[in-house]
């Protein structure tokens, strides 16, 4: 898609597109079990601040493919003065963290990095004394994309409409052997 026709697409449905290249890229990962969508995109909000995503990955998986994956995301979003966050879980469903920004990552590389235990895990934002996500939404998000989608909770039309490409999406990767 052009970036003119970008521009001329509503917030939602930028963020909604965007999300689901993040899906399309993050759900060819190995390791990654799970991916969700939350936040105010599952909501009516009409002009949502970023995407939120929710992503369970198997405690083996090595993160730097899906950290690239959310740098694009975030990249793109931010063309529109928006963002995205991609929370993680690990393979027992408790939340670890957030993907980390940064393309290289490494303990020391960066000052600035906020992170409780940098490095630990390679592209491992863990942020467990900022960030808690209640149990509830780690157990039945809103809007699961991947492995299949599965609905939790009443969801705005234009998310309902954009199903149908997440659906495609889906049974693309699992003929495809994905």
């Amino acid at each position: 898609m052009r970036c003119a026709e970008h521009k001329v697409m509503s917030l939602r449905q930028f963020l909604l597109l965007e999300a689901l290249t993040f899906v399309r890229s993050a759900s060819r990962l190995r390791g990654v079990l799970r991916i969700a969508l939350i936040g105010s995109l599952t909501t009516e909000k009409p002009d949502p601040k970023d995407v939120d995503l929710l992503v369970t990955v198997a405690d083996h998986l090595d993160l730097e493919s899906l950290a690239s994956a959310g740098r694009k995301l975030k990249g793109r979003t931010q063309s529109r003065n928006s963002g995205a966050d991609i929370f993680l879980l690990g393979g027992r469903g408790e939340y670890i963290g957030r993907i980390c920004q940064w393309r290289e990552c490494a303990p020391g590389i960066r000052i600035a990095c906020r992170a409780d235990h940098c490095g630990r895990r390679p592209y491992l934002y863990d942020d467990l004394g900022v960030v808690k996500l209640h149990q509830e939404l780690v157990s039945n998000p809103p809007l699961e994309l991947w492995p299949a989608v599965v609905v939790h909770d009443a969801l705005p039309g234009d998310v309902q409409a954009w199903l149908t490409n997440v659906r495609k999406s889906v049974h693309e990767s699992a003929r495809n052997g994905v």
